[in-house]
C-alpha cells in the first residue's frame, strides 16, 4: 500500500522526462520541484512509521496532498513577495527527508542484527542439544 506512491512517482518522473519532451518555465520548474521534494518526504515519513507499524492510510493520503498543496503555495507566494520561499522549503523538506531514511536505516539495520544474534542463539542452542544428546548415550 506505502509504495503505491512510491512507485506512482517514479512511473511519472520516467513518463515526464523520457515520453513528454514538453520544455517547463523556469517558474513552474521551481514550484514542482518543492512539490515533489514534499511528496518524497510524505513518503518517506509513510514508509517509516509503516516501518513503527504506525502507518494509516488516510492520514497519509491527507498528508501527501497537503503536504504538495502547502509546499507549492510557499513557492507561489515567495516568488510574488519577492521572498525565494523556495530555498526555504528544499533546506526543510531536504532535511526531513535525510532524518527519515537515517531513521528507516537504523530500523531496518537494527531489525537485521536481531535477527542475525537470534540465528546465532538457536543455532548454539541446537549445538548444546545435539552435545547433550551425544553425551547421555
Amino acid at each position: 500500500m506505502i509504495l503505491i506512491p512510491f512507485l506512482a512517482l517514479l512511473v511519472g518522473i520516467l513518463l515526464g522526462t523520457l515520453v513528454m519532451n514538453v520544455p517547463m518555465s523556469r517558474e513552474w520548474a521551481t514550484y514542482i520541484a518543492v512539490a515533489s521534494l514534499a511528496g518524497i518526504d510524505t513518503i518517506c515519513g509513510g514508509l517509516r512509521s509503516n516501518l513503527e507499524s504506525k502507518f494509516h492510510a488516510d492520514i497519509f493520503i491527507t498528508g501527501f496532498i497537503s503536504n504538495i498543496v502547502i509546499a507549492f503555495f510557499l513557492a507561489w507566494l515567495g516568488d510574488k513577495i519577492g521572498i525565494n520561499l523556495f530555498l526555504v522549503c528544499a533546506l526543510i523538506f531536504g532535511s526531513r527527508i535525510f532524518t527519515n531514511l537515517s531513521l528507516i536505516r537504523r530500523f531496518l539495520l537494527t531489525k537485521w542484527q536481531d535477527a542475525r544474534q537470534k540465528r546465532r542463539e538457536q543455532a548454539q542452542q541446537a549445538q548444546q542439544q545435539s552435545q547433550q544428546g551425544v553425551k547421555a548415550t
